[in-house]
């Protein structure tokens, strides 16, 4: 904005370029002068509301199509004044025409821009709604979803503005029901935690060497003990899950639902499973005293039962040890061999002995022909000379 030009429509003798000596203060030119110095200040007011709006325009847009900080320094000069005052814009020319205009070019760019990616960005959208409805475990159908952008997009039957509106009015309702059941869904945690530990603790009752000297077996004792603690608790936790859930239910007029199943569904039927389990055990108790009883009685009667006797073992039993071999039959050669190298009694006449001469039959003794003997015999015996 020229300043010489403002002035001197305002009178011309105010312009000091001009050689007019005397400056005109009559009472027009000091009105006419007050009227100008309240039109700037609210042309400047009207020029800084725009520049905020459009940097707010660009703001929302980068953050939507994740544009880089690089890119986004170029306007700085144009972010600076989002929370700036009138009074405290005093920078030259921070509120030019030019930069205006700039800003209102990168603005439209980035509407077409966008324009051209609006499935992607809507697809942002949808899946920052179903993480919003997954941690509240609220079930949804995002295939149909998903779908449905599609079809919107496609036919052009709405607005991209339009769409993205809407979708940031279910993630706003999203939220604003996922923390309305927040207390609720955090002692459904803790129910369902309880709920493991008892089952853990179910299993570690019925091993038989929990209380050995095993590895971690102190460890385990110790989860016991909270477990048990836990446990005791869990009836008073689902009574004031009952409680809170009806309450809900009767604010919102609506079901609350846990991953697709009523909520109050799931708490009765644990209740009586609960139950049933509680009476199992208590059937098995007495059914053991029952049983103690019973064999007490009959030891009483009877006395207590004989200890079967120690079988005997077998002893292993050695077999006859035959010329050095034990269980052993010895060969046909050591037989003949004996024979051979035996000595010959003789009888008062000096005559061998038949019987005595002849060799004994082995234990296992085989049968040699008669030729065979005699020869043998007839080999080794000395001639009478």
């Amino acid at each position: 904005m020229d300043f010489f030009s403002t002035v001197t429509e305002v009178h011309p003798s105010l312009n000091d370029s001009t050689s007019v000596q005397s400056k005109s203060i009559s009472n027009d030119t000091l009105t006419s002068l007050a009227k100008t110095v309240l039109a700037l200040k609210e042309d400047k007011k009207q020029r800084l509301h725009k520049l905020q709006d459009l940097a707010s325009q660009l703001i929302d847009l980068w953050n939507l199509m994740d544009t880089p900080a690089e890119e986004r320094k170029l306007f700085d000069h144009v972010t600076c004044n989002m929370s700036s005052s009138v009074d405290e814009v005093i920078v030259p020319g921070a509120l030019a025409l030019d930069l205006i205009e700039q800003a209102e070019v990168e603005v439209e760019r980035l509407d077409q821009l966008k324009a051209s990616r609006m499935k992607e960005i809507a697809f942002k959208r949808q899946a920052e709604l179903e993480e919003i409805y997954a941690r509240a475990h609220i079930e949804i159908d995002p295939q149909a979803a998903r779908e449905k952008i599609m079809t919107l997009i496609d036919s052009g039957s709405i607005e991209p503005a339009e769409l993205l509106a809407n979708m940031d009015n279910q993630i706003s309702n999203a939220r604003d029901e996922a923390l309305s059941r927040k207390e609720i869904l955090d002692k459904v945690e803790k129910w369902m935690s309880a709920c493991e530990e008892e089952s853990w603790l179910e299993d570690y009752n019925r091993d038989e060497n929990r209380y050995n000297a095993s590895r971690g077996a102190h460890l385990n004792l110790k989860r016991a003990e909270k477990a048990r603690i836990l446990v005791n608790k869990i009836p008073a936790l689902v009574d004031t899950l009952v409680a809170k859930v009806r309450a809900w239910e009767e604010d919102r007029g609506a079901q609350f639902a846990y991953d697709g199943v009523p909520l109050l569904a799931m708490l009765d039927e644990y209740a009586m499973l609960r139950q049933e389990r509680e009476e199992e055990k208590r059937r098995m108790r007495d059914q053991k005293k029952f049983n103690e009883l019973q064999n007490t009685e009959q030891e009483a009667i009877f006395g207590s039962r004989p200890s079967p006797a120690r079988p005997v073992g077998t002893k292993k039993v050695v077999g006859p040890r035959t010329n050095g071999v034990a269980n052993g039959t010895p060969g046909r050669r050591l037989s003949l061999n004996a024979h051979q190298n035996g000595s010959r009694s003789t009888t008062k006449d000096g005559r061998r002995d038949s019987r005595e001469s002849r060799p004994a039959a082995p234990v296992n003794y085989v049968a040699i022909s008669k030729e065979d003997v005699t020869s043998h015999v007839s080999g080794t015996e000395p001639h009478d000379v």
